[in-house]
């Protein structure tokens, strides 16, 4: 085993990751794992934009912003971090202007907006141009410029790296254990201050936008060492999936002006959301086609699908302004979206819950609030709750570089006070040695493709965009059972040189986890609010679900509920923010 020191240790290189890197570097030891080359983080994929109010394009506000998101959430979003998060994104935006972000232009040369989904002016009369795009590939060219600044100041990368396991001292983070996937040799990490920003875990259902690496490692690993993971009931589902596979249409196609139509050929969505239509919040729309599903009236052969109409955009349009989108229609379907309407459907995109933390990304230990020292996360692994039940669409990459450049500051002052990190003890790496030895060492055990398919479809089944008790009560019997089947897994490559079939295995049992605490948050949560639509319980219920519930793993695997309440700061000056239905 190699061991390794530095002051900080950062565990993903997607955007969160990468901000926190930029921040820390030429002043600290700064070090980045990513069991991938990091320009292949999932972030890349984010299309359709950044939301800020600018107002480049019309009269905005971040009062507005604030507005937006916290009704987006269903109410559940703690509103100070909202209102960090809106504040701080016009500043955010002109920042990574200057670091090299090439935006898209508006005539006058100003960073150019669109309408997003969700996103209004004057608290909610009508849509809004919010959203700074660098046409459908935003994510992408973020990464890039994020990833050449970090190299630029020194950021030490350590590409195709694992992380398994957290080292804690005395209650105090103070290193990973990591797997190098080229050789297999273990690395022990010590720091004096580690971050996650592991990224999201859609790869627990079978239809999902998300990359074949968002096997939400960082959640699992949290898990297994007694921390909390929040708000693991509310996963999104993407309105605009591409049928039947799944890969993310952008909101950006609607905003540019695309609409939803069933297989009549009505733009349905007149139906629910009559003041803003196609641009309603990603949950409304999702449950909104389904309905039209359940009524006859999808599209093709199947009935089982609707049409994202793009035909009144024009080529030229499309090709400028969404040229990914024109592509995977025509690779993946056959369709030229000038003329023809893409089929799509529903799919798994982003999880609101995951590792709780304050507004500086430090993570919370308890119920009470009680701060892990040593340890930050931020992004999609991380729960500031900012989204709440429901996430709008454009303010993920916008949660990514505010949340990942606080923990790059706090975590610096935290380095000024701190001294010497405690020594790492014997326990995990013998808990890591043993753990991956049982696995090489059972060769006839459970294989990883089965009990991967076999969750896959139990989360599609029963804890996706509709939900009811006995559904949710048979996912958690059977998520029990695949809790102890996936102790059994076994491997047949015994090879310790890019072992896939190992890594594989090691991230199933995570899934496991952590599909687990989603089915039993889920399960607890008797009422409707945003994501988590619960046909037995379909309205929301304030009095008794306004809160949030911490799910900890015990020593047997079963998962035990707390609650936390929901910050509604703003609500105490300003009677906008008071939890109200939402209408769109």
């Amino acid at each position: 085993m190699d061991i390794l020191f530095h002051d900080v240790v950062i565990v993903g290189a997607g955007l969160a990751g990468l901000r926190a890197a930029v921040e820390l570097a030429g002043s600290r030891d700064v070090a980045v794992l990513s069991k991938l080359h990091p320009l292949r983080s999932h972030s890349g994929a984010a299309q359709g934009g950044i939301s800020a109010a600018l107002g480049n394009a019309e009269e905005d506000t971040s009062l507005w912003h604030a507005y937006d998101t916290v009704k987006g959430s269903d109410y559940l979003a703690d509103q100070r971090a909202v209102q960090v998060m809106c504040n701080d994104a016009p500043r955010a935006i002109i920042e990574l202007e200057h670091l090299g972000v090439p935006f898209s232009r508006l005539p006058n040369g100003r960073i150019a907006q669109r309408p997003f989904g969700g996103h209004t002016r004057n608290f909610g009369e009508a849509p809004v141009q919010r959203t700074c795009y660098a046409a459908d590939r935003t994510g992408h060219v973020c990464m890039h410029t994020l990833y050449e600044q970090s190299l630029n100041h020194g950021v030490k990368f350590y590409d195709e790296v694992q992380v398994l396991d957290l080292c804690v001292t005395d209650g105090t983070v103070n290193g990973v254990v990591a797997m190098e996937l080229r050789s297999g040799r273990l690395l022990l990490m010590q720091a004096r201050a580690v971050m996650f920003a592991t990224g999201g875990y859609g790869k627990a259902w079978k239809t999902t936008s998300n990359a074949f690496a968002n096997t939400g490692d960082g959640l699992g690993i949290v898990l297994n060492n007694g921390f909390p993971l929040q708000d693991m009931e509310f996963v999104q589902f993407h309105p605009t999936g591409l049928y039947p596979l799944g890969i993310l249409i952008t909101e950006a196609a609607r905003g540019e002006g695309g609409v939803l139509r069933n297989g009549e050929g009505e733009r349905f969505m007149e139906r629910y959301a009559p003041t803003i239509k196609d641009l309603a919040p990603r949950d409304i729309v999702s449950r909104s086609i389904y309905e039209e599903l359940k009524s006859g009236r999808g599209a093709g052969p199947g009935k089982d699908h609707v049409l994202l109409d793009l035909t009144g955009l024009g080529s030229d349009i499309i090709a400028s302004r969404l040229p990914e989108i024109e592509s995977f229609a025509r690779v993946y379907a056959g369709i030229d979206p000038s003329r023809e309407p893409v089929p799509v459907l529903p799919t798994c995109h982003y999880a609101m819950g995951g590792i709780p933390t304050t507004v500086n990304g430090r993570v919370i230990a308890n119920a009470a609030g009680d701060e892990v020292p040593g340890f930050w996360a931020a992004g999609e692994a991380a729960c500031v709750s900012v989204h709440g039940a429901n996430r709008l669409g454009s303010n993920s990459l916008l949660d990514l570089i505010v949340f990942g450049r606080r923990c790059g500051k706090d975590i610096a002052m935290w380095l000024e006070r701190a001294g010497a990190a405690p020594e790492v003890g014997s326990g995990v790496l013998e808990r890591v040695r043993d753990g991956i030895d049982r696995l090489l060492g059972n060769r006839n055990g459970e294989k990883v493709p089965e009990l991967r398919a076999d969750l896959q479809r139990l989360m599609m089944d029963q804890v996706s965009v509709f939900r009811h008790e006995e559904g949710l009560k048979n996912a958690v019997s059977e998520l029990m059972e695949l809790q102890r089947r996936s102790r059994c897994l076994g491997v047949s490559d015994t090879s310790r040189q890019f072992n896939q079939e190992l890594t594989d295995a090691i991230e199933l049992q995570h899934m496991v986890n952590y599909s687990l605490a989603v089915a039993r948050s889920a399960l607890e949560r008797r009422e409707s609010r945003g994501a988590h639509s619960r046909e037995d319980y379909p309205d929301r219920n304030d009095a008794d679900f306004l809160k949030h519930f911490l799910c900890v793993m015990d020593g047997d695997g079963a998962m035990r509920l707390s609650e936390r309440p929901v910050d509604l700061s703003l609500a105490e000056h300003n009677p906008v923010f008071v939890p109200k239905k939402r209408v769109y």
